[in-house]
């Protein structure tokens, strides 16, 4: 009972979270959707009894892929006033 209200409340967050990945019109928000999505995407694997996954999912994923949008943006984003 308690796996699946579990599984739904994360399935709930990856739909939202993917959904705010692709309507919000910020980078860095859609960044950080993304790396909520992918961190419950986690979840699932651990409810699957994928341990392994999960903890490749939020390596490779959240702690690399995430990390490199994460500098992207900070890197490229203008800081307003700057050149002017």
């Amino acid at each position: 009972m308690i796996e699946s209200l579990t599984f739904a409340l994360f399935a709930v967050v990856t739909i939202a979270s993917s959904l705010g990945v692709v309507l919000v019109e910020d980078v860095w928000h859609s960044a950080l959707f993304l790396g909520a999505a992918l961190l419950s995407v986690a979840v699932h694997f651990l409810l699957l009894k994928a341990a392994f996954l999960a903890a490749v999912q939020i390596l490779v994923y959240v702690g690399g892929v995430l990390i490199l949008i994460a500098f992207a943006v900070m890197l490229t984003r203008d800081p307003g006033g700057v050149g002017e």
